[in-house]
């Protein structure tokens, strides 16, 4: 949907925590900064969730200036990989779970038992 209106080829997750009240500079500097990467990379889309798993926001050179995306979800929280202070490239599937509310470097679907009824 977004990939085919926008021309995104790469999507790269900001593992960790980012203070998500940082505008489009601010998410810029972190990009360059803290992950050694070109914020500048026309097609590249670059996520980051806060403290809150509820929320995402999305930084995408477009060529001729920045498009700021936020999601909200409305019920849940995402699995957001937490455990590094790395960019991670994510394919179109994994892109998918994370949408899905998955941690896409290692989705998991909890197994579930029914209760009884007796």
């Amino acid at each position: 949907m977004l990939e085919d209106a926008a021309g995104i080829r790469r999507v790269v997750l900001a593992c960790g925590t980012v203070d998500l009240r940082k505008g489009i500079d601010g998410l810029s500097m972190i990009i360059g900064d803290k992950y050694q990467q070109n914020p500048f990379e026309k097609g590249t889309l670059f996520l980051f969730c806060g403290r809150r798993s509820d929320r995402i926001k999305g930084l995408l050179w477009m060529g001729t200036g920045f498009l700021l995306l936020y999601k909200r979800f409305e019920s849940g929280s995402l699995s957001w990989p937490r455990n590094t202070t790395e960019a991670a490239e994510i394919t179109e599937e994994e892109f998918n779970y994370l949408m899905l509310g998955l941690n896409p470097l290692d989705p998991k679907i909890k197994q579930v038992a029914p209760e009884s009824t007796y």
